[in-house]
């Protein structure tokens, strides 16, 4: 009778066993100084040599020249495991034996010696599908065992696995093969069988598997099954369901174009050909992070279950994207797959997601526009403002100040709203005047204006100026405070005089700001009270100063409490 491949070369030895060091290093040890626990919980995902190990760690302990971390493979024991018809190995599939009888039944077997061997083994599979009332059955038997019992839970959910039986356990933890190890251990069984595959066909049945040996033997064993002694990449992947590199990439050349479509033709070919609309929108969400770790790495890496022939095709393919932009990708098309699950219209929803990946490519972040704004035309009044929205700003005193504005024309889209300027005047040694006019009022505005402060240039401008000693003294309506309290107001002011001095500001409530003088003065002076101290603190961020500078046009309209 035929033995499918996963069983035919499921591994009878730690030696054979692959991708579990930590379990294979820990289990040989306790063997060889003795220290055996009477209670195990291996757990992992699907296919990763749990079961396997509780055999194999069920031959070192029973067999005839045992305890030994090397089995004979001869004995009568061994071969009895190996077949799974021991008397003292006993294997209970939980999931069908989960009840309290099942498990009052185990526990009065466990009172009994073994038949032959050293020890009984209880393997217990698919652990975690037993009831609490049937663990609770068992909790007493497994924190005091007889001393010819060892009891092997294994399950793929340890959470769901009751603290009380966890505490009486060591826990090892089996983790998915790594790409490289299995592709070598595909390739060996490849030969055995005397099978022809390359390295291509290797990596699109190791990519089936996801790191679970026994999913990706299974495939492989498909395969032989389909294409006989010879298989071909492009069969492997009709057979297995997976999309050729090739169509993934058809929608990365349709995003770089702005292709919109393109990526309808592919929908209507995925639909002509009767493909899973659901498993393809997975597959890109793969292929978009695999080309974002290519992005990131630059150059072939073991982060990318792909040959090396596709990942190169993949590092010359990330070059026309950012970061950014593949991480923008990859969260659309894993939105797009969380809504396909659920769809009753799955290709209109995959049309949709597909072209909003064209769109979101068309456009332009602010900080590019600001950026641009700052290098190629000087900020002033007149300047276009880009209609950016309402930025808003978080400081102290839970307050936020918002900056609208005026709409006009042209206007420059806007993909985020967070402002972060790339480009910000140097404000840190202070102004370097060209010419020393003899007049401090005169000079201290020139050189506010070289820094690019215009707004509190304005204010210098509308103020009467005088010293005081160590202090310069501002006289001017209450419209100009917010200029004349920027810190670079008064290291403008120091250097001019060759001497540190502080900025005082009196306010004359008699006096009325000029027409024209302060851009949006007169809708800060109606609507917003600057004299109040927390409006002042939300005023004098950073943020929001930077971005009165970059659009003059801008006014604020009012200030508002987060936590109200």
């Amino acid at each position: 009778m035929y033995q499918v491949i996963a069983r035919k070369y499921r591994p009878q030895t730690f030696e054979d066993l692959i991708g579990q060091e930590p379990v294979r290093t820990t289990l040989e040890n306790a063997i060889r100084t003795g220290r055996l626990a009477h209670g195990y919980i291996f757990a992992g995902q699907r296919g990763t040599g749990k079961t396997t190990v509780a055999r194999i760690l069920a031959r070192c302990l029973n067999c005839i020249k045992g305890p030994t971390a090397q089995p004979c493979g001869e004995c009568a024991s061994c071969l009895e495991i190996t077949a799974g018809n021991s008397p003292d190995v006993i294997e209970i599939d939980a999931a069908s034996n989960r009840g309290i009888n099942e498990m009052r039944e185990l526990r009065e077997n466990v009172r009994y010696r073994p038949a032959r061997d050293r020890y009984k083994v209880f393997i217990i599979d698919e652990a975690h599908q037993i009831t609490n009332e049937a663990f609770n059955a068992l909790l007493k038997t497994l924190e005091e065992p007889p001393e010819w019992a060892v009891f092997v839970l294994c399950t793929t959910e340890v959470h769901k696995i009751p603290n009380t039986i966890a505490s009486r356990c060591q826990q090892f933890s089996f983790r998915s093969v790594q790409f490289d190890e299995l592709i070598e251990r595909l390739e060996y069984i490849a030969k055995q069988e005397g099978v022809d595959a390359d390295q291509d066909v290797l990596a699109v049945i190791a990519n089936a598997g996801e790191g679970s040996v026994r999913d990706s033997l299974s495939a492989l064993d498909q395969a032989i099954a389909c294409c006989g002694k010879t298989l071909r990449v492009d069969e492997v992947r009709v057979l297995l369901g997976v999309f050729a590199i090739d169509s993934l990439q058809a929608i990365a050349d349709a995003v770089r174009e702005q292709n919109g479509e393109k990526m309808l033709e592919v929908v209507q070919e995925l639909d002509r050909t009767g493909q899973s609309l659901q498993h393809f929108c997975r597959e890109l969400a793969r292929y978009w992070r695999n080309l974002l770790v290519a992005k990131i790495a630059g150059k072939p890496t073991r982060l990318i279950a792909a040959s090396d022939r596709e990942q190169q095709a993949m590092v010359g393919i990330a070059g026309d994207f950012s970061e950014e932009d593949l991480t923008r990708y990859l969260q659309l098309t894993l939105d797009l797959f969380k809504t396909l699950q659920s769809s009753l219209q799955p290709r209109l929803h995959l049309e949709l997601g597909l072209i909003k990946l064209v769109q979101v490519g068309k456009l332009q972040s602010i900080e590019e526009a600001i950026s641009r704004l700052g290098a190629d035309t000087p900020l002033r009044a007149s300047a276009p403002a880009p209609r950016t929205g309402i930025a808003k700003l978080a400081p102290s005193g839970g307050r936020t100040s918002s900056a609208a504005p005026e709409p006009r024309t042209p206007a420059i889209p806007a993909a985020r709203t967070v402002i972060a300027p790339e480009r910000k005047p140097d404000r840190s040694n202070g102004p370097s005047v060209k010419q020393n006019t003899g007049d401090f009022k005169t000079d201290l505005h020139a050189a506010l204006t070289e820094l690019g402060m215009k707004m509190s240039a304005d204010a210098v401008q509308h103020a009467d100026v005088r010293t005081d000693g160590a202090e310069v003294v501002f006289t001017t309506a209450k419209t100009f405070l917010l200029g004349l309290k920027d810190a670079a107001v008064a290291r403008s002011a120091s250097a001019l005089l060759g001497r540190p001095v502080k900025v005082r500001v009196e306010i004359d409530a008699n006096r009325t700001a000029p027409s024209g003088a302060a851009p949006g003065s007169e809708r800060k002076e109606t609507q917003m009270p600057v004299d109040d101290n927390v409006t002042e603190r939300a005023l004098s961020h950073p943020g929001v100063k930077r971005f009165q500078e970059l659009f003059p046009g801008a006014h604020v309209r009012a200030v508002r409490n987060l936590n109200e």
